[in-house]
């Protein structure tokens, strides 16, 4: 029980929090943005590290965790009447625990809050399960939510370890201006290859174009065949398809492979809250030899650190850029939830704590 002094000292703490399960596209409606509060100390004996949040990561997988998915082990649902959780940027406050003193900048997995109270996953043998520490500081601190992070390791390990790109192949790359997308374009066309992306708006295919170097872009909301415009952009047809959208994408693109091409499903989100979507050409993976391979990050957490030697001297040299779309305060974070999935957001999506 927390002394007099202690309860007085209290922190106001914000905190988004999920209402419900849901049952279909997250709504605004199914978040609520609360006040709790939170000691400043972190409990004496229990090993933990309490954090002021500085950046969150918002992705659409947390659209997944907000329903309630039975028995798999790599799922682990919010809980109805708890904070979000997802990567993010922190500072400890304060600590229990031997490897984090005040002071320290980290980035891992923490709550949609002001304040976390990090309790578990210190030791975790997954390196990207537990606080990590911010040795990098010459780049912007938002970048581990995403280009440092989880997103940029995604399209790392996707693209050369699941498809190994080569000099000259043709790559085609869907929701290419989001958070994984732009990257894959970029390490692709630093192997040499020749790569197109589809985004929903002309805004995201212009900056595909002038600001991330892709060789072409298409919007894919004003294509009225899908197929036909992946033809014109690829006559001689698609070496990788590196798939973050599923559905009728993954169905054109399908339609315009080449012979023993390869496909990485990454992630599917027009398919996400509604599974009816389905392909329905997939006997064109048989015509063509098509290697067909889900892909999840978490296989690839050991390499982090090979990534970051990878991709930290580019991003100092200029060869690599990243956009980001930042909202600021928690009180805007359902919007910039929902909002991934009509497409409102152009680069990776950056909640920043006021």
């Amino acid at each position: 029980m927390a002394t007099k002094e202690e309860a007085e000292a209290v922190l106001a703490n914000k905190q988004v929090i999920l209402k419900d399960h849901i049952h279909g596209p997250p709504k605004e409606s199914d978040l609520e943005v609360r006040i709790s509060s939170v000691l400043p100390k972190a409990p004496p004996g229990s090993k933990a590290v309490l954090v002021k949040n500085i950046y969150l990561s918002v992705d659409p997988y947390q659209a997944i965790l907000m329903q309630k998915i039975e028995d798999h082990p790599d799922i682990s649902c919010f809980v109805p009447g708890k904070p979000l959780k997802g990567y993010g940027v922190a500072e400890v406050i304060d600590s229990d625990h031997p490897d984090y003193k005040p002071g320290d900048l980290v980035w891992g997995i923490t709550g949609w809050e002001e304040y976390s109270l990090i309790t578990e996953g210190f030791s975790d043998t997954r390196p990207l399960q537990r606080l990590l520490h911010i040795v990098d500081t010459d780049v912007p601190l938002s970048y581990y939510t995403g280009l440092l992070g989880i997103p940029g390791l995604t399209a790392y390990a996707g693209l050369f370890e699941v498809c190994s790109p080569k000099e000259g192949e043709r790559v085609y790359v869907s929701a290419a201006a989001g958070a994984v997308g732009q990257l894959v374009g970029q390490f692709a066309k630093l192997s040499g290859c020749y790569v197109v992306g589809s985004a929903g708006s002309n805004e995201k295919v212009e900056m595909l174009k002038d600001k991330l170097g892709f060789d072409d872009a298409i919007n894919y909301k004003e294509e009225k065949d899908l197929t036909a415009a992946l033809k014109r952009c690829f006559p001689q047809g698609i070496d990788i398809y590196f798939d973050n959208v599923g559905g009728k994408t993954l169905e054109a693109a399908l339609n315009n492979m080449k012979m023993k091409g390869r496909v990485v499903l990454c992630g599917m989100i027009s398919t996400y809250h509604d599974q009816t979507i389905g392909v329905n050409n997939l006997v064109m993976a048989i015509f063509n030899r098509v290697r067909i391979e889900g892909f999840a990050v978490l296989d690839f957490c050991e390499q982090h650190p090979k990534y970051l030697d990878f991709v930290l001297p580019l991003v100092r040299g200029g060869k690599v850029r990243y956009i980001e779309d930042m909202v600021e305060g928690l009180e805007n974070a359902p919007a910039a939830l929902v909002g991934l999935f009509s497409g409102r957001n152009l680069g990776k999506q950056v909640l920043k704590i006021a």
